[in-house]
């Protein structure tokens, strides 16, 4: 498997923005946090690793999301599993140059992933608008309250995330509670990082 280092090292070659860079450190943060609460343990770098370059082409190919992915990874030496995860994330969704992404996500990783990704972008939108600017004192209920809030985020899709639930088998509320605990547990490893990309 392709070491951290490795593909941190990938994901900035892609991606410049630090708003990029912290949504795939967030995400990666995020699937390892799942993969211990769901008996994978063994598999959280693995997980992390996943999260750490689902994004690797939205930045520079936004309209060939997960379309592009294959290829930017493939060159930098990592696995078809890795590929296809990344590119399962985008499953039923229609990118910007028409395409449906038809990559289903099969694995539980790859579930996880659908689901917490969209998920952590409202989540975060959510803490940016409190005093702390935290997730860590943010409560369920009052991400609920933005979540039914059409007009808030309104580029974090509802339809992806519940649909992203749903193939879990969960309720939603699992679902939120969880990634948002996932955030806030994570939320000074991703913060000193980001610091020391300055």
């Amino acid at each position: 498997m392709i070491s951290r280092d490795d593909a941190f090292t990938l994901l900035k070659k892609y991606n410049k923005d630090p708003f990029h860079i912290q949504h795939a450190l967030t995400v990666e943060a995020v699937m390892k946090w799942y993969a211990k609460e769901l008996g994978y343990a063994d598999e959280a770098d693995y997980w992390g690793t996943v999260g750490l370059l689902h994004d690797i082409d939205f930045e520079l190919y936004p309209d060939e999301h997960c379309l592009k992915a294959p290829e930017l990874l493939k060159d930098g030496g990592v696995s078809d599993d890795i590929i296809h995860a990344v590119c399962s994330h985008g499953y039923g969704i229609t990118v910007g140059n028409g395409t449906t992404i038809d990559v289903e996500p099969t694995r539980e990783m790859e579930k996880v992933l659908f689901a917490a990704d969209e998920l952590t972008g409202l989540i975060w939108a959510a803490a940016l608008m409190r005093p702390s600017k935290s997730t860590k004192d943010m409560e369920l209920k009052s991400l609920k309250k933005k979540y039914k809030s059409k007009g808030f985020a309104a580029g974090c899709s509802r339809e992806v995330i519940e649909r992203g639930a749903a193939q879990l088998g969960w309720e939603l509320d699992k679902l939120l509670t969880m990634t948002l605990q996932a955030m806030a547990d994570s939320e000074d490893t991703i913060n000193a990082e980001m610091a020391a990309e300055g």
